[in-house]
């Protein structure tokens, strides 16, 4: 597993996300995740909801299926599975700009909880699926993160993640200029492997019924954001600014677009899609 090199917390990430807010939103737009090209013929905007549509497809999201939307950024996901798929959907934060803007979206069918997902006041059993999109890497207690999912599942509740993954042949150097600084920069405890995911789905109840890596179908996405940080840095000032301001604490993050970049391109940073189903009893 690659790490930070330090102790993450959840306030930490909060920062991150709260202080980069109106350039993930510029960048990225609401849903802050990677599109998924099955064709390669698709729009950024339709890779997007694309992906969404595949882990709908995985958890078995249907009208009225209660759903838990695991860092749930700006609620765009859980928009979409509500008024596409009739489901229930909560969304879960840590980041409170993530949560203010999620709210002033409100939609029938979508609550958002602003909080740290290790210590949530979901009830046990209360949800029929589970959904983590590029949440996971965020997570201090990876294995903790397991335990809450399994706890607010359902016994045949379904948890589907799509997680950053690190590949297991990374070069020495290959983790010591891209994929270690992207965890440092990037605020995340740290990219795992295929093999330790599924270690802990299967140490918290689950069975593993399908490994997915996509990484070539997602990794499109960062050329398109980095091309579109390049456009807002000349033409928007406020762009420079922060990027020259040292009190910016996360500023860094303009370079770590590019090092994401270069680890998917070199292999050394790869893509999951892992669903497991919550053993009953």
């Amino acid at each position: 597993m690659i790490s930070a090199g330090r102790d993450l917390s959840s306030a930490a990430v909060a920062d991150h996300y709260d202080e980069l807010d109106e350039f993930y939103r510029d960048v990225w737009g609401d849903h802050v995740h990677h599109g998924l090209w099955l064709r390669g013929t698709e729009s950024h905007k339709e890779a997007t909801l694309q992906l969404v549509r595949h882990v709908a497809e995985r958890a078995h999201i249907g009208r009225d299926t209660r759903v838990c939307d695991i860092g749930c950024g700006y609620g765009a996901t859980a928009r979409m599975l509500a008024a596409d798929y009739g489901a229930l959907v909560t969304g879960v934060t840590v980041s409170a700009a993530q949560f203010h803007y999620a709210e002033s979206r409100a939609a029938p069918g979508v609550s958002v909880v602003l909080g740290d997902w290790l210590r949530n006041p979901l009830d046990d059993g209360s949800f029929d699926a589970a959904i983590a999109i590029e949440s996971t890497e965020h997570m201090p207690d990876l294995a903790g993160f397991f335990r809450q999912a399994a706890r607010v599942l359902r016994p045949g509740g379904r948890l589907v993640v799509c997680a950053w993954l690190a590949h297991p042949r990374a070069s020495a150097t290959q983790r010591k200029l891209l994929l270690e600084p992207a965890c440092r920069e990037g605020r995340m405890a740290h990219i795992g492997l295929f093999a330790e995911y599924r270690r802990m789905f299967e140490e918290s109840g689950f069975t593993v019924e399908r490994e997915e890596d996509v990484s070539q179908e997602v990794k499109r996405t960062w050329p398109i954001c980095a091309w579109g940080f390049m456009v807002r840095l000349i033409r928007e000032p406020r762009y420079v600014r922060f990027l020259f301001n040292r009190h910016r604490r996360n500023r860094v993050f303009a370079l770590t677009i590019f090092r994401i970049w270069m680890a998917f391109e070199t292999g050394a940073l790869r893509y999951g899609i892992l669903t497991g189903v919550k053993v009953a009893g």
